[in-house]
C-alpha cells in the first residue's frame, strides 16, 4: 500500500515538470513566428533609428555655429613676474621702560598716528629727581674741598721754594689736591647719570607711525628689561611689500636692475582696478635652499594708507615692456592634442585650425609669439562645436561690463594658481 502511494506522487512530480517544460517551448517559438510573418523586429527598428537619427546629425553638422569672435590686437605689453606678497611695517619699534618704576600716564590713544619726539608715556619721575638733587649735593661738597686743596697747594708751592716746608710735604699737599679733583669729576659724572635716568621716565615716539594696542595700563609697575613692551609704533609711510620669486627668475631680475628701477605694483582681491605703484628696493644676497626662491622687498609711498602690515596681497613685478605684441583673449587659445591653436576666420564664415606659440599670458590676455599677425579674427567663444572648416555665424559680441570684468578676474585667479603651483 505504501509503495503504491510513492508510485502515484512520483508519477505526478514528472507529469508536471513536462508540462512546465512544453510551455516554456511555446512562449519562445510565438515572437519568432509573429517576426517571420513579417511584422517589424526590434533590431530593425534600431537600425531605421539609427539611420534617421544619422540624417538629421549631418544636417546639423552643415549649420552655421553661433560664435563671438575677436580681432587681434597689436599693442604695448609689460613682461612681469607675478607673485603673493606680505605687506611689513617700513619699520617698527617696541616701546619699553629703560627704569623701574610706576606707570602715571598714558599721552596718548590706541591707533593713534605719532609723530616722532611726541610724549608716550610718563614713569613716576619723583626717586630719580630725590637722586638727582643728592648727586648734585655731593658735586658741590666735593668741589669746595677741591677748592681748598688748590689753596694749600699754592700756599705750599711758595714755602718749598723758601725752603719753610720739605718737598715731601709740598707733594702730599698737591696729591690731595689732585685726588680732590677726581672726586668732583666723578660726582659730576653721578650728576649726568641722575640727569639721564630721570630723563628715562618721559619716553618720546623715535619715529613717526602709528601706535597699536597699549600693552600696560596706567598704575603698573614697569621694570627695567621687561620683556612685555609697553606698546608697538608702525611706520607705514612709506611702506614694504615682501615676496618670493623663483630662483630661475634671479638673472632676469639682475639684468633689468642694472638697467634702472624696476616698478612693482600691488593689487587687491577686491579692489584690481586701483593697483599701488612702487619700487623694488632689495633682493636677498642668497636662495632659500628649501623652497629654491629668492626674497624680494619692494617700497611704496603708501600715501592712502591702502597697505596695512600683514596683508598678502598679489605683486607684479614689471621687467621691461614689448611694443609690438600681438594680443588676444586667453580664452581664445584652445589645447588640443597637437598644441596651443586658435580658430581663425576666413573671408568665407569659415574657421581654419591655426597652431600658435603663447609667449605668455597677463591679466587675461595671452600675448601670441608665433602663428597670428595683427588685424586677424579669430574665434573667442563657442570653440566647442568647430571642426576644420566650419561655417560660422558672429553673434553680437558686446559684452558687459560686469561680466567682461568676472572674467578677467577668473583669467586672473587661474593664472596666478599656476604659477604657484609652478613654483
Amino acid at each position: 500500500m505504501r509503495r503504491s502511494l510513492w508510485i502515484v506522487i512520483l508519477v505526478l512530480v514528472l507529469g508536471g515538470f513536462a508540462g512546465i517544460q512544453q510551455y516554456k517551448s511555446w512562449s519562445l517559438n510565438k515572437p519568432q513566428a509573429k517576426s517571420e510573418s513579417g511584422s517589424e523586429g526590434p533590431s530593425e527598428g534600431r537600425s531605421v533609428d539609427r539611420a534617421q537619427q544619422g540624417r538629421s546629425g549631418g544636417g546639423r553638422s552643415r549649420e552655421a555655429v553661433p560664435v563671438l569672435v575677436v580681432t587681434a590686437m597689436q599693442k604695448t605689453m609689460p613682461l612681469q613676474i607675478r607673485a603673493v606678497g606680505n605687506v611689513e611695517a617700513y619699520s617698527t619699534v617696541s616701546i619699553k621702560s629703560q627704569v623701574t618704576g610706576v606707570l602715571t600716564q598714558a599721552h596718548f590713544k590706541e591707533g593713534q598716528n605719532v609723530k616722532k619726539g611726541q610724549l608716550l608715556f610718563t614713569i613716576d619721575p619723583r626717586p630719580f629727581e630725590a637722586a638727582l638733587k643728592q648727586a648734585e649735593a655731593n658735586l658741590a661738597r666735593d668741589t669746595a674741598q677741591l677748592q681748598n686743596s688748590r689753596e694749600q697747594a699754592r700756599r705750599y708751592a711758595e714755602l718749598v721754594k723758601k725752603q719753610y716746608v720739605s718737598q715731601e710735604q709740598y707733594d702730599q699737599i698737591r696729591a690731595n689736591a689732585d685726588a680732590a679733583e677726581a672726586v668732583v669729576q666723578a660726582d659730576q659724572a653721578a650728576v649726568e647719570n641722575a640727569k639721564v635716568q630721570l630723563s628715562y621716565c618721559y619716553i618720546f615716539s623715535p619715529i613717526d607711525g602709528q601706535v597699536g594696542t597699549l600693552l600696560v595700563n596706567e598704575g603698573n609697575l614697569v621694570r627695567l628689561n621687561d620683556g612685555t613692551p609697553l606698546v608697538v609704533i608702525n611706520q607705514i609711510t612709506p611702506i614694504n611689500v615682501t615676496f618670493s620669486v623663483p630662483e630661475q627668475n634671479l638673472a632676469d631680475i639682475r639684468r633689468h636692475m642694472a638697467a634702472g628701477s624696476l616698478k612693482v605694483a600691488a593689487q587687491f582681491q577686491s579692489d584690481e582696478g586701483r593697483p599701488e605703484q612702487g619700487s623694488l628696493a632689495f633682493v636677498d644676497n642668497a636662495v632659500d635652499r628649501t623652497t629654491g626662491t629668492i626674497k624680494l622687498k619692494a617700497e611704496f609711498k603708501n600715501g592712502d594708507r591702502r597697505l596695512w602690515p600683514g596683508q598678502f596681497i598679489n605683486v607684479a613685478l614689471t621687467l621691461s615692456t614689448q611694443s609690438d605684441a600681438v594680443v588676444v583673449p586667453s580664452e581664445a587659445v584652445q589645447v588640443g592634442q597637437e598644441g596651443q591653436h586658435v580658430f581663425v576666420v576666413k573671408p568665407d564664415n569659415s574657421v581654419e585650425v591655426r597652431p600658435v606659440v603663447v609667449a605668455r599670458t597677463n591679466e587675461g590676455e595671452a600675448v601670441i609669439a608665433k602663428g597670428l599677425q595683427a588685424g586677424e579674427q579669430i574665434v573667442r567663444e563657442g570653440q566647442f562645436l568647430l571642426g576644420p572648416g566650419s561655417r560660422i555665424e558672429v553673434k553680437d559680441g558686446k559684452v558687459t561690463e560686469a561680466g567682461e570684468q568676472k572674467r578677467e578676474k577668473g583669467e586672473r585667479r587661474k593664472g596666478k594658481a599656476q604659477e604657484r603651483s609652478a613654483s
